[in-house]
Order: structure tokens, then C-alpha cells, then sequence
């Protein structure tokens, strides 16, 4: 009797110690059953920034090189100027002008000192045969009304519109004039204008 008590004793001690070698095992598979599925791809694309370039140059042998002198009250000088936007120069979202005269007399501060007015031509300006006119033998739109022969960054939509055509010119005739009013106060005054032209990039746009 006792040999049998003590073998299901024995026996009963391997069948739990079976048992918890069972669950320790399946907590330690448990611990690599975190798992995900993953793919890669790639692409990539150029990126370059655009030029925004307006070139001048004269027109007509009558450029902005060429000098006025010996004006009286009434006089006025024409000076043809071609403006262009580069071939590789993006659309213009506008174009300005700036004019200024560099010594301060009368000619700049005067009630009758220097006007200005810019026209536009269709085509090229040429000189007529028998005087220093500038004529258009297109169509001629104003630019610039007449004004003070000082202008602070004033707009020239007429610019931008025919410079960002297919054509990329501009066309224009500068007209410098002293006013039949004035008096001996401008009498031999001497006085340089300036003229900077300056293009604007477009708005942005999707690319």
C-alpha cells in the first residue's frame, strides 16, 4: 500500500511539472508573433528657377545717347528706345519706370521746367527725312502722358502688354520738352535725366 501512495505521488508531481513547462514554452513563442507587411518606392523630379531680363537699346540713330542741347521755350527732343524681354526671360507681371534729374535747378523744380512724355509704336520709330521727328507708321498709343520729367516708378501697362506679346518688344519714343512759358530763369541750365526701366516677375502659377 505504501509503494502504490507513494508512486501516484510521484506520478502526480511530473504531470504538473509537465504542465508548466507546457505554458512557459507557449509564452515564449508568443513573443515573436508581431508582424508587417511594407514595400518602398522613390521618384524624384528636377527643379529650376526661371530669369526675369529687359534689355534696351536705341532706335532710329535718334537713341537716348544722343544729346539735346540749344532747347528755347517750345523746343522738344524725341528719343526712340527699344525695350525687350529675353528669349529666355519668363512673362512680365509689369514693367515701371523711373526718371530722375540729377541736379537740382530749375529745369527739375521749376513750374515750367522739363516735361515728359512716352508714346508707343505697333513698329519701330523712324526719323522723318527732313526733321528730327520720330514717326510711327503703325499704330501709336500713349505710354506716359505728359507730365514732370521726374517720375517715381510710375506703371507703363502699355510696356508689359506689348513686351510679354509674341514679338517681346516695346517700342517707344521719349519726348523731352521745355514749355513755351518758361522764362530767362532757364536760360543756359544744363541738367541730366535718367531713365530705369524695370520688369517684374509674373504672378505665380502652377508648374
Amino acid at each position: 500500500m505504501r509503494k502504490n501512495t507513494a508512486t501516484r505521488r510521484k506520478n502526480s508531481t511530473k504531470l504538473v511539472a509537465s504542465a508548466v513547462l507546457v505554458v512557459a514554452a507557449a509564452g515564449v513563442a508568443g513573443l515573436g508573433t508581431y508582424g508587417s507587411f511594407t514595400s518602398t518606392t522613390s521618384a524624384s523630379t528636377a527643379v529650376g528657377t526661371g530669369t526675369v531680363k529687359l534689355d534696351m537699346s536705341g532706335q532710329a540713330t535718334r537713341g537716348l545717347d544722343v544729346a539735346v542741347t540749344n532747347m528755347v521755350p517750345g523746343d522738344y527732343a524725341q528719343r526712340a528706345v527699344q525695350l525687350t524681354r529675353s528669349a529666355t526671360s519668363e512673362a512680365f507681371g509689369g514693367v515701371t519706370l523711373k526718371s530722375t534729374l540729377s541736379t537740382d535747378n530749375a529745369l527739375k523744380t521749376g513750374t515750367d521746367g522739363l516735361k515728359l512724355q512716352i508714346d508707343a509704336c505697333s513698329v519701330p520709330w523712324t526719323k522723318s527725312g527732313s526733321s528730327n521727328d520720330l514717326t510711327c507708321s503703325g499704330t501709336t498709343t500713349v505710354v506716359l502722358a505728359l507730365g514732370n520729367a521726374t517720375q517715381a516708378d510710375v506703371a507703363l501697362p502699355k510696356a508689359a502688354t506689348d513686351l510679354n506679346a509674341s514679338g517681346k518688344t516695346a517700342n517707344l519714343r521719349i519726348q523731352v520738352s521745355l514749355p513755351q512759358a518758361a522764362d530767362n530763369t532757364y536760360q543756359g541750365l544744363n541738367n541730366t535725366v535718367a531713365f530705369d526701366f524695370t520688369a517684374t516677375q509674373r504672378a505665380g502659377e502652377a508648374r
